[in-house]
């Protein structure tokens, strides 16, 4: 129990494992180096940099060393673990079949006597040449597994046949005519099998420790990167923030300069106008008392000074523009133009980062993850089409069917899309019955009405089929048809970017039916034709994740 408790104190509270390279961190607290690492190393596990067992915070990430101190004290507790199971193992082994009173560990099994011996008991098969040629093995209790159940003799034939060890009673009786050969033969023989094959699974067990370390390797890389390509477009937006704070103070700073100028020049013509406002009002007043004169001969001496008016400049083209306003300056066509090159650049990053992967999916599990629940569109069906099970199921009616008209319903074919657009990469699976029935994929913009070949599904450029077509199952493009082997129940693979369409025929395996090679321009939406006693379900996640598991 002390030894239990002495252990505990040396166990890393991330993996719960025996410490491994022990660092120990500042607040005091130690982890195996590669713990400590992946768990800073996740995405959530920025600065500041915390203990995971007391939470002290670290502004800056500890340099990490090994504690070797704690080092030397892990391989002497190994040691010591390796030794006491060791004599533990001793004391519990098998008990010496000979001895009477106090039973002595045995050493030895003898396969021939069937029984176990300590080393004192064990001396006359050394000694004696009637014990000589028996065939002895390291101590064990399965001894008896030596004996035939049917008449408890000695098991020492093998029969080729029935891959079974018998006794000779057991050759005679059942195994008759049958190929049989000496144990000791089948051993030495199955026993070079055996090692062929443990051969082959320690290198099995190297490619994946091999594997499993690039794939580490991989995944790690693969965060740095991410890591880093955040960090570039955070100081890449900083930046450009910036740019444009400075391009808004640059505008701001011309729009009040011009503010000014434009106001002061007008302070001016105010003031000047202000001036002959003055002039030419005085002058009225004395026009209008010398008109008031009945004084012939001052009114003629004072009318050639009173005739002449003030000067007046042109009146300013300003004051014939009374709306004059900087709305022509607005910036919003700015605004559009760089939503606009922001939108298009954004896409482009998008359609790279979608690209970048660690590995190809390979197993239902992997396939799984990419798992796409694809819901109808109830607006594109045909009105020959019925939906069912929370319009998860698709089947074939005769009844005459009212369906409004929109421009997205398919007309004379019957045929039925999903609501979702999809590109990078989807997964779904969907379960089929009867032989009327075909998975499509199309561009939004294929024809709905008529039933030319620019509507129907594998028969132009724009559109894909897998399925049934005139009662023969296979892949259709372009008219193009590749002839497969039929499957009720599909997975369907889309992987946009790398412009591949797979096909796997899902039972208590997954296997590949056919891949399609092409170049995706658009999304790509799914359309499903079902005619007479067909109908094709579209299996949701749960139950997809629930049959794997």
């Amino acid at each position: 129990m002390a030894q239990s408790e002495h252990h505990e104190q040396f166990l890393c509270s991330i993996c719960l494992d025996p410490l491994k390279e022990p660092v120990t961190i500042p607040c005091g607290h130690s982890y195996c180096l590669m713990c400590i690492n992946d768990c800073w190393d996740q995405k959530e596990q920025r600065p500041p940099y915390s203990c995971p067992q007391c939470r002290e915070s670290f502004t800056q990430r500890p340099l990490l060393k090994k504690n070797t101190l704690l080092s030397e004290m892990m391989e002497k507790l190994e040691k010591t673990s390796v030794h006491t199971a060791s004599c533990s193992q001793e004391n519990s082994g098998v008990e010496c079949d000979v001895c009477t009173t106090e039973k002595n560990s045995a050493v030895m099994s003898c396969l021939t006597c069937l029984a176990s011996f300590c080393e004192g008991h064990l001396q006359p098969h050394y000694q004696s040449p009637v014990f000589m040629k028996h065939k002895l093995v390291k101590a064990t209790t399965q001894v008896q597994e030596n004996l035939c159940v049917r008449h408890g003799k000695l098991m020492e034939i093998y029969c080729q046949d029935d891959n079974l060890c018998i006794c000779y009673l057991c050759m005679i009786d059942n195994h008759k005519g049958h190929s049989v050969v000496s144990v000791e033969s089948e051993w030495t023989k199955k026993k070079t099998v055996l090692q062929l094959t443990k051969v082959t699974c320690t290198k099995i067990i190297q490619d994946r420790e091999r594997g499993h370390q690039e794939l580490s390797q991989a995944v790690k890389s693969f965060k740095i990167s991410a890591q880093e390509a955040v960090e570039d477009c955070k100081k890449v937006f900083t930046e450009l923030i910036c740019s444009l704070e400075e391009k808004c103070s640059e505008i701001n700073d011309l729009i009040s300069a011009q503010e000014k100028a434009e106001t002061d020049r007008a302070e001016d013509l105010q003031r000047q106008m202000d001036q002959e406002l003055t002039d030419l009002r005085q002058k009225k007043t004395e026009i209008e008392e010398l008109l008031m004169s009945e004084n012939q001969v001052h009114f003629l001496k004072g009318f050639q000074s009173v005739c002449a008016l003030p000067t007046c400049e042109d009146i300013p083209s300003i004051t014939q523009r009374p709306h004059v306003s900087f709305k022509g300056v607005s910036i919003s066509g700015f605004k559009e133009a760089l939503e606009k090159i922001c939108q298009k650049e954004t896409d482009k990053i998008s359609d790279k980062v979608s690209q970048v992967h660690i590995a190809e999916p390979k197993t239902r599990l992997d396939f799984l993850q990419y798992f796409c629940q694809l819901q109808v569109d109830p607006n594109t069906a045909h009105k020959g089409l019925i939906l069912s099970d929370l319009n998860r199921k698709i089947s074939r009616t005769d009844e005459d069917r009212y369906c409004s008209y929109h421009p997205e319903r398919f007309d004379s074919l019957c045929y039925i899309m999903c609501k979702e657009a999809l590109f990078g990469r989807c997964y779904w699976e969907v379960e089929c019955s009867g032989k009327n029935w075909a998975v499509g994929f199309c561009y939004k913009g294929i024809d709905r009405k008529g039933t030319s070949d620019s509507c129907r599904l594998g028969f132009n450029k724009i559109s894909w089929r897998f399925g049934y077509y005139q009662e023969q199952f296979g892949f259709i493009h372009d008219k193009v048809r590749t002839p497969l082997t039929a499957a009720s129940r599909i997975g369907v693979y889309l992987d946009h970017n790398a412009g591949t369409l797979s096909f796997y025929n899902i039972t208590t395996t997954m296997t590949l039916m056919f891949r399609f090679q092409t170049s995706f321009t658009e999304p790509l939406y799914t359309a499903y034709q079902i005619l007479h006693d067909s109908s094709v379900r579209i299996i949701e996640r749960e139950r997809a994740q629930k049959e794997y598991l």
